[in-house]
C-alpha cells in the first residue's frame, strides 16, 4: 500500500512544471566560454539568458539609433512563419523571391526608375553591404571604360561628402581611394563646388548622402548632378552619382515630394536604403536599386547551379534569413503611400517640437531641427552661454534614466565641434518625447547645481562615436 502512494506521488510529480527558479541548474552557473558537459532544461536556459538581456540598454530609449525598435505583432508572426526561409534558395523558396523582386520594383517606382518595371536590384543585410555593392558597380563601370580606352586602371578613387563608416570600408577593402570632404563651420554636408575639385579621370563615381548620420540634413543631389553635368561639357568626364539614401530613402518619398534627388536625374545610377530604419521593417534588410538593368555590371552576377536549379545572385553574403524580406513586403503592402506620409510626418512634428524645446533651455544651439531633412534633432552648446558640463557629460548623465543619446565630434575641419544627436523612430511617440525633455531638464539642473570640474573627454565618455 504505501509502495503504491510513493509511485503514485512519484508519478504525479514527474507531471508537475518544476518553478524555474526551484533548486535546479540555476543555482549554480553554468560555464560562459565552453560548451557544458550535459544538456539542460530549455525553459532554465531561456530565463538565464533573459535575465542576461536585461543588462542591455533599452531598446526603444536608445536614441542614437536609425534602426527600428517597435514592430507590430503580425511582423512578428511573419518572422515567426518565415524562420526557416534561406534568402538565398531561390528554388526552394519562389514566392520568397517573388516577393523579393516586387519589393525591387516598388522602391524602383517610388524612387522613379525610367525602367522600373525591368530594372534590377536586390535586399542586402544593410545599407552597408548595399554599399559596398553601388561601389563595386561604379568601379567595375569605370575601369571597363578605361580598359577599352587603353587607360590606366590604377588608383580609382571616390569623391563624397561626410559619410557614413561603410564607405570608408568600402574604399579600404577594394582599394579605393576615398576623397572625403570634410566639414566646415555652419557647413556640414557637401557643396557642388567641392565635389568637382576632388574629381580627375580617376574617380569612379559621386556618393551623395540624402540624410546624414551626423545631423540629418540632405546633400544637394540635384545641385551637384548638374554640376557633375556641366563638367562633362567641359572635360568630357562622365561621372555617376550613387545616392546613399540609408535614411532617405523612406523619408523623402512621403514628405518633400518636390525634391528632386532619385533617378529623376539622368546622372544617378544607383541608389540603396535600409528597409530597417524608415523602412520601418525589421533588422536586418536593406535595398540596392539601379537605374536599369545596364547600370548594374554584368561581371558582378554570378549564375550559380545550386540544388538543382541556376539562379543568378549578387551580394556579400550568401546565406541570408528571408523573414526581414517579407516583414518589409508587408510593412509596404500594409502602410502604403498614405500610411507611410502619416508616420514620417508625425517623426517630423515630434522632431520639431523637440528641437523647440530643447533650443529654449538656454545652453543649446540647434543644428538642425527635423523640419526638413531627416526626423533628427543635432545640437551643440552655446559658445556665449556658461554651462557647467560638456555634452559628454550629459550624455552620461542621460544614461543613468535609461537614455542613449550619442555625444560625437564632427569630421575635419570642424572636429573641435562637439554635438549632440536624437533619431526620431517609429515608436518614439509625443508622449516619450515629453519624458525625455523632463529627464533632459532635470539632467541640466544636476548640473547647474553641481557643476563639473573635469568635464568627460570623447574618449573617455561612456557614448557613441561616428568618426
Amino acid at each position: 500500500m504505501l509502495h503504491t502512494k510513493r509511485k503514485n506521488h512519484d508519478a504525479r510529480n514527474a507531471a508537475v512544471v518544476e518553478d524555474v527558479f526551484a533548486p535546479t541548474d540555476l543555482t549554480a552557473q553554468m560555464p560562459k566560454y565552453k560548451l557544458p558537459e550535459f544538456e539542460h532544461d530549455p525553459r532554465q536556459v531561456y530565463q538565464l539568458i533573459v535575465d542576461e538581456l536585461m543588462l542591455d540598454g533599452n531598446a526603444r530609449q536608445n536614441l542614437a539609433s536609425f534602426c527600428g525598435t517597435w514592430e507590430e505583432p503580425e511582423v512578428h508572426h511573419l518572422l515567426d512563419v518565415s524562420l526557416g526561409k534561406n534568402m538565398i534558395d531561390k528554388d526552394e523558396y519562389p514566392q520568397t523571391a517573388e516577393i523579393e523582386a516586387r519589393c525591387v520594383h516598388i522602391l524602383a517606382d517610388l524612387w522613379h526608375s525610367p525602367r522600373a518595371a525591368d530594372t534590377i536590384g536586390t535586399s542586402t543585410t544593410g545599407s552597408s553591404e548595399a554599399a559596398m555593392l553601388s561601389g563595386l558597380a561604379l568601379k567595375w563601370r569605370w575601369r571597363r571604360h578605361r580598359q577599352t580606352a587603353g587607360q590606366s586602371i590604377e588608383r580609382p578613387n571616390l569623391v563624397s561628402g561626410p559619410v557614413q563608416v561603410c564607405w570608408h570600408k568600402f574604399a579600404r577593402y577594394f582599394d579605393v581611394e576615398l576623397r572625403e570632404i570634410p566639414m566646415k563651420p555652419g557647413q556640414y554636408v557637401a557643396h557642388p563646388e567641392d565635389v568637382l575639385a576632388r574629381c580627375d579621370d580617376n574617380t569612379i563615381g559621386v556618393v551623395t548622402t540624402l540624410g546624414t548620420t551626423f545631423t540629418g540634413h540632405n546633400e544637394p543631389v540635384a545641385a551637384i548632378c548638374a554640376a557633375l553635368d556641366q563638367y562633362q561639357t567641359q572635360t568630357g568626364r562622365d561621372i555617376p552619382v550613387h545616392v546613399d539614401a540609408a535614411s532617405g530613402g523612406f523619408v523623402a518619398p512621403f514628405l518633400d515630394p518636390d525634391l528632386v534627388w532619385d533617378f529623376t536625374l539622368p546622372r544617378v545610377q544607383s541608389i540603396n536604403a535600409s528597409g530597417h530604419k524608415y523602412g520601418l521593417a525589421p533588422l536586418g534588410v536593406g535595398w540596392v536599386i539601379w537605374r536599369e538593368k545596364t547600370s548594374l555590371p554584368e561581371d558582378l552576377v554570378f549564375r550559380v547551379n545550386y540544388l538543382g536549379g541556376e539562379m543568378s545572385t549578387f551580394g556579400l553574403s550568401f546565406s541570408r534569413p528571408g523573414g526581414q524580406v517579407i516583414a518589409q513586403y508587408y510593412k509596404l503592402l500594409r502602410l502604403g503611400r498614405e500610411g507611410y506620409r502619416k508616420v514620417m510626418a508625425g517623426l517630423r512634428e515630434t522632431a520639431a517640437y523637440l528641437a523647440d524645446e530643447i533650443g529654449g533651455l538656454g545652453p543649446f544651439e540647434i543644428l538642425h531641427d527635423g523640419r526638413e531633412g531627416l526626423p533628427v534633432v543635432a545640437w551643440a552648446l552655446r559658445p556665449d552661454v556658461a554651462s557647467g558640463f560638456n555634452l559628454f557629460d550629459l550624455s552620461n548623465q542621460l544614461r543613468t534614466t535609461g537614455w542613449q543619446v550619442p555625444a560625437y565630434t564632427l569630421l575635419p575641419d570642424i572636429s573641435d565641434l562637439a554635438v549632440q544627436r536624437i533619431v526620431v523612430r517609429h515608436g518614439f511617440d509625443r508622449d516619450m518625447a515629453a519624458l525625455f525633455l523632463n529627464d533632459l531638464r532635470r539632467s541640466v539642473a544636476y548640473f547647474d547645481a553641481h557643476p563639473v570640474t573635469a568635464s568627460l573627454q570623447p574618449e573617455e565618455a561612456q557614448s557613441f562615436n561616428h568618426s
